[in-house]
């Protein structure tokens, strides 16, 4: 698809996908529901990079529920910019393929930001769908996992928004020039780089509690999903720290640490008959306790025990971002990490 839109009023809905055929119908199926409820004209543009097969059945989705589709690059900083590229109205909202819009997410929106002219972007929660799996109750307190999600619902001024629900004009996004396009990974961290880009140059961000999305529970109900994302993050972090190395602060990573102990405890084991080697749990055991006990507000053995298991499945986080301090070439970010708020703390 190829157009040269003249921008007007109305709402550009850009979804980047790969894959997620079935949680991708059902999101344009809810934006569909929303889009009728919007006193604006919308569109919604789904731009996708996902095998032929895929990519067919994406098409005839896009057909059913009024979507144009259209085909991408593999990033997804690149896929949104194309997404702006082919739209036509001067409000843009991001939204994730394996997320739903609530009924009057589109009419809040709009209404909202057309009564504010002091505001360039508005970013409501998203939730996570409900799972009956131990992971999912055992992750819901994550804050690594849910606090940036989540964080709208408390309102407010934001720097930066996920873009699993986020409303920009664009005439900011243009000014900005948009996403980055090249990164250490493919997705995570770019939605964080363009709101402190925009929030750099002036431009205001606030939260909207009411604007709901709720996000597929398959990336939380797992052991495998969960290690996923979250050693996607850590990775994301420390790309985040060399873009904008004003926001790098120094950070213990347990899992550098354990690996140093172990070093050390392993060089010296001729020397001390391998007694050392007894440093290797106390580290793991001392690591993992902090952690737990950062998550613990009482609720006995089984919430000591839960807050033990996130506190393990926290450690992906941990193993994504030595990773990538390694894939970077930057050692010293091994002892480094990701400033969420400026220095003096967040906005008002």
């Amino acid at each position: 698809m190829t157009r040269s839109p003249v921008v007007s009023r109305g709402v550009s809905v850009v979804v980047p996908v790969r894959g997620r055929v079935a949680a991708t119908e059902r999101m344009l199926a809810s934006l569909r529901m929303a889009a009728e409820r919007c006193p604006e004209p919308v569109e919604i543009l789904l731009v996708d990079d996902s095998t032929p097969e895929d990519a067919a059945r994406h098409r005839e989705h896009c057909a059913r529920h009024g979507a144009h589709y259209v085909r991408g690059p593999r990033h997804v900083g690149a896929k949104r910019n194309l997404g702006v590229r082919h739209a036509s109205h001067d409000l843009l909202l991001f939204i994730d393929s394996d997320c739903r819009a609530s009924p009057g997410l589109l009419r809040r929106y709009v209404t909202a930001i057309r009564a504010a002219d002091d505001t360039d972007g508005l970013a409501g929660p998203t939730v996570v769908e409900e799972s009956p799996t131990a992971v999912f109750r055992i992750m819901r307190r994550s804050h690594l996992l849910h606090g940036d999600l989540e964080r709208p619902a408390s309102g407010g001024r934001l720097e930066w928004a996920t873009t699993s629900n986020l409303l920009l004009r664009r005439a900011a996004f243009d000014v900005v020039g948009g996403f980055v396009e090249e990164s250490l990974t493919v997705v995570a961290g770019e939605d964080v780089d363009l709101g402190i880009r925009l929030t750099r140059q002036g431009f205001t961000l606030r939260a909207e509690p009411g604007a709901e999305v709720v996000h597929d529970r398959l990336s939380a109900e797992s052991v495998r999903s969960v290690w996923r994302r979250l050693y996607g993050y850590g990775r994301s972090e420390q790309w985040l720290t060399t873009v904008h190395p004003d926001r790098r602060a120094p950070r213990c990573n347990p899992v550098v640490a354990l690996t140093a102990v172990t070093a050390a405890a392993l060089v010296a084991a001729p020397a001390t008959r391998a007694r050392s080697t007894a440093l290797i749990p106390v580290t793991a055991a001392l690591a993992l306790g902090l952690r737990a006990r950062a998550h613990l507000s009482g609720g006995g053995p089984r919430a000591a025990a839960d807050a033990l298991a996130r506190a393990a499945l926290e450690c992906a986080f941990d193993i994504g971002a030595a990773v990538a301090a390694l894939q970077l070439r930057r050692p010293a970010l091994l002892f480094t990490g990701f400033r969420p708020t400026p220095t003096g703390g967040p906005r008002a």
